[in-house]
């Protein structure tokens, strides 16, 4: 089976080759107008399944690239998926309006082009260890949980507090899509260092909204 960094950069960039079954289909489900939409991303994904979703949707607010108008609907796919990898499914499963939910193939490609270094120097060092961390219950339960977390906090438009969340889930993902379980703990460990900075970022945010409150009403008694 082809790399993924390499799939990709053959299907989203054009470099000339021979179609693998993944891209046959893919282009099979590709819309008619010029946006990609998931069901596209889904049919890449061929039995690779909940590792490459992760990988790929995360990828955008993962890189050092504007992402944050579209963080919030890749956090809501995302969700739904740990949601399912919770539950124990095999296949991940998104409401047909979903599926046909597009994002500008200009700008899936600018992404890939930026993310593609960051994925071939995981993939050179990824091999199957520690398996029983994504292959076991108990495992893909953690895993699961933690990527709700870090979807649910990609959710909401807080400055800054969308990249960490994105990186501990695309690398927890890439530890999923080839067995490596000390990958995927590492990305547990970011997620911890990212629910750290949301909370924070909250609570900071909460401590501005009070003062201005307390500030106006002082403003309106003088």
């Amino acid at each position: 089976m082809a790399k993924l960094s390499t799939e990709l950069q053959h299907y989203f960039l054009g470099e000339p080759h021979d179609l693998t079954s993944h891209e046959a289909a893919a282009a099979e489900a590709a819309s008619p107008g010029d946006d990609v939409t998931l069901e596209e991303i889904l049919a890449l994904s061929g039995e690779r399944t909940f590792g490459f979703l992760f990988v790929l949707l995360s990828l955008p607010s993962a890189i050092p690239l504007p992402a944050t108008v579209i963080s919030t609907p890749l956090g809501f796919v995302m969700a739904l998926l740990s949601l399912q990898l919770l539950k124990g499914s095999e296949q991940p499963w998104l409401p047909e309006k979903w599926r046909k939910k597009g994002f500008s193939r200009d700008q899936v490609k600018k992404f890939i082009k930026v993310g593609l270094p960051w994925l071939k120097r995981i993939e050179a060092i990824s091999r199957p260890r520690l398996t029983v961390v994504c292959t076991s219950r108990i495992g893909r339960l953690v895993i699961g949980l933690a990527m709700l977390i870090m979807s649910v906090s990609m959710m909401f438009p807080i400055p800054f507090t969308n990249t960490l969340p994105a990186i501990s889930i695309f690398i927890m993902g890439f530890g999923l899509l080839d067995d490596d379980g000390a990958i995927s703990l590492g990305g547990l460990t970011i997620c911890v260092t990212a629910l750290g900075l949301v909370f924070a970022a909250i609570f900071l945010g909460a401590d501005v909204v009070k003062e201005l409150i307390k500030s106006t009403l002082s403003g309106l008694r003088g």
